[in-house]
């Protein structure tokens, strides 16, 4: 049975950070890529950033890039996102997804993540 489970979301100011963790059991993670979404109250879920099952390539969608960084320990099962200078409009509920087993493709898709965490909470005060 494929468990993902986020932790780390919590309250902080504007211009704060924050690191989510997501450990993830009964897959072998390594084979996996993984990706972060968001989903904020009464918004679809959207893509956040995702990283190949090898952590050599990621991807970000524009409005994190050179503020959120996306990275993986497969030793641990863990994927992180470690968010920087947050804004208000980064408030959300924020899953991690794995995709398909030994995909090559990085993808915004959440129809292309097959296992998915039950989220953690981020706000931002302004």
């Amino acid at each position: 049975q494929v468990q993902l489970v986020e932790s780390g979301g919590g309250l902080v100011q504007a211009g704060g950070s924050l690191r989510l963790s997501c450990a993830a059991s009964g897959l072998t993670f390594s084979n996996y890529p993984m990706g972060w979404f968001r989903q904020a109250p009464g918004k679809e879920r959207e893509f956040v950033a995702a990283i190949s099952w090898s952590g050599t390539r990621t991807y970000y969608t524009d409005s994190v890039k050179g503020r959120f960084t996306i990275s993986r320990d497969n030793a641990k099962n863990t994927v992180y996102l470690q968010m920087n200078s947050l804004k208000p409009e980064d408030m959300a509920a924020y899953y991690c997804a794995a995709g398909q087993r030994l995909g090559v493709y990085l993808t915004r898709n959440a129809r292309d993540y097959n296992y998915w965490g039950q989220g953690t909470q981020v706000t931002v005060s302004s």
